[in-house]
């Protein structure tokens, strides 16, 4: 990693480019603090900080390894531009869950969905949709399903999974990401549908 120390960030991401994962480690340990706290400010929620922060760092992942990558020279406001963007989801989702008018009379606000007990169809079709990802996680690879299960069963982070497994965070979100894709083809593949 010393060796990536002293490299710009443009040099660091077409190393990348060109296979080397310990520079993107280095891009990485050089923006992640300064980008954690705008994040963990702009949300004052640690968990929905940390979230956003890995859910930026796929993206440019994603994007650089895409070759869509064309901000030359501004790496730190690009990854920051991300990370704005995960953050107004964020709010908006927020928004759309809470989001209900009163201004109608007619309108019972206690009288949605999710606060009601759920029918026998809903149990049904939920235990088939749970049944179905098992099935769809058993279908990977065992490095793609190690780090979806540590993920999304052991809520552990991506520097977590990284350090259990003995690879690179950025090794780590690649597996995610070819696991999430893998799973996406599969069920397309068979047409399985994940949602009620």
């Amino acid at each position: 990693m010393k060796v990536y120390r002293d490299k710009s960030d443009e040099q660091l991401i077409s190393l990348y480019v060109d296979g080397k994962n310990e520079a993107f480690d280095a891009l990485l340990e050089r923006h992640k603090d300064r980008l954690f706290m705008y994040i963990y400010h702009a949300v004052k929620n640690e968990d929905a900080a940390n979230d956003i922060f890995q859910d930026t760092f796929v993206k440019a992942i994603m994007t650089i390894k895409q070759g869509r990558y064309v901000e030359n020279g501004h790496f730190p406001a690009w990854i920051t531009r991300i990370a704005h963007n995960h953050i107004i989801d964020y709010y908006r989702q927020i928004k759309a869950e809470n989001l209900q008018s009163t201004d109608d009379g007619e309108v019972n606000i206690l009288n949605r969905k999710e606060l009601a007990a759920s029918t026998i169809e809903d149990d049904i079709i939920t235990t088939q949709i749970h049944d179905d990802v098992k099935r769809l996680i058993k279908a990977l690879p065992e490095s793609q399903r190690e780090v979806l299960v540590m993920r999304y069963y052991k809520n552990m982070s991506f520097k977590e999974i990284a350090d259990t497994t003995g690879v690179s965070i950025n090794t780590a979100l690649g597996r995610m990401r070819y696991a999430i894709l893998n799973m996406r083809r599969i069920a397309e593949e068979h047409d399985i549908t994940l949602t009620m």
